[in-house]
């Protein structure tokens, strides 16, 4: 207690300038001031002001002492408040968007989990592709399965994800494993359109990403329609496990090309940069990223969207 009190004179002083007035600040006298000091360098053996009767200056050891001071009480500052916010109840109302076929694959569900959980919430749940603006729209948190790129978002890691060709075994009967890139060239690709373009499909080849546009006879804007044409044996389709996991599990779809994998883009919660993020919003992302991590989540809901 006596070296925190220490430090939280010295981080004062530095403050106010002078003795006279930390202790106004605190009401004691100068000389209480003065003693909690000379107690701090003497126990570290270094001289962190110079002191005369009417202004204080730090030392250069005082200048990097100060840095540390301030930096560990503002630690502290958020740790209580960290707690504090533990101990009181999310409130309010929460705006949320998730990329369609994920947010009901994989938010909807638990939802009504997290509301039993925090009953003074309530929650908007807006299901789209498209990348929304959090500010403009006024959306509390977004679900996004991409790398981040926007400096003025924070994001919280909720789980990996990667992506893996499938095709179905009656496809793969008829047409043959695809064992290189070049083969693709010669399977039916069913591929992602997005504002009338055609979307590539990103593997890892040399140590290099490469993307490549792929030919195929169907085309969509709907992950979900894509999903299901692979299942119908109609060609390969380049989708991410939380997606067709479920079908890999039950032996309707099978990977293909996994050599090849690139690095994955994994599933983050974004908020807008603020220092006091409102309860709710912690709660929420605490809630997902504790949900994915339990050890038998994937399996189960990969399970459960096979029946």
């Amino acid at each position: 207690m006596d070296q925190f009190k220490q430090i939280s004179t010295f981080v004062d002083v530095a403050a106010k300038g002078s003795l006279s007035a930390a202790a106004r600040a605190e009401g004691i006298a100068p000389a209480m001031i003065g003693r909690r000091l000379d107690a701090l360098e003497e126990r570290l053996g270094v001289k962190l002001l110079q002191r005369s009767t009417r202004k204080i200056a730090l030392t250069n050891e005082g200048i990097a002492f100060l840095e540390d001071c301030q930096k560990i009480l503002a630690d502290l500052e958020n740790a209580e408040s960290a707690v504090s916010e533990r101990s009181a109840r999310a409130s309010g109302h929460l705006l949320i968007s998730a990329p369609a076929g994920f947010g009901r694959q994989h938010v909807a569900p638990l939802l009504p989990s997290f509301l039993a959980e925090h009953r003074d919430v309530a929650v908007t749940l807006n299901l789209n592709d498209r990348v929304v603006d959090l500010i403009g729209e006024g959306i509390d948190v977004a679900i996004r399965i991409a790398a981040l790129s926007d400096s003025n978002l924070i994001g919280v890691k909720l789980a990996d994800n990667k992506r893996v060709v499938v095709a179905s075994p009656a496809y793969l009967k008829r047409h043959g494993m695809p064992m290189s890139l070049d083969d693709l060239a010669k399977h039916n690709c069913l591929a992602m359109s997005s504002e009338g373009s055609q979307r590539g499909w990103t593997f890892r080849q040399n140590g290099k990403n490469v993307t490549l546009k792929v030919v195929g006879n169907m085309v969509c804007n709907d992950g979900a329609v894509l999903h299901e044409w692979a299942l119908s044996g109609k060609g390969l389709a380049w989708r991410s496990m939380w997606e067709v996991g479920s079908a890999i599990e039950a032996g309707q779809l099978v990977t293909v090309l996994d050599e090849f994998a690139a690095p994955g883009n994994d599933i983050y919660a974004v908020f807008a940069q603020r220092r006091h993020l409102p309860l709710r919003i912690r709660a929420f992302v605490d809630f997902l990223r504790h949900a994915y991590a339990a050890p038998d989540y994937w399996r189960k809901s990969m399970t459960d969207n096979a029946n």
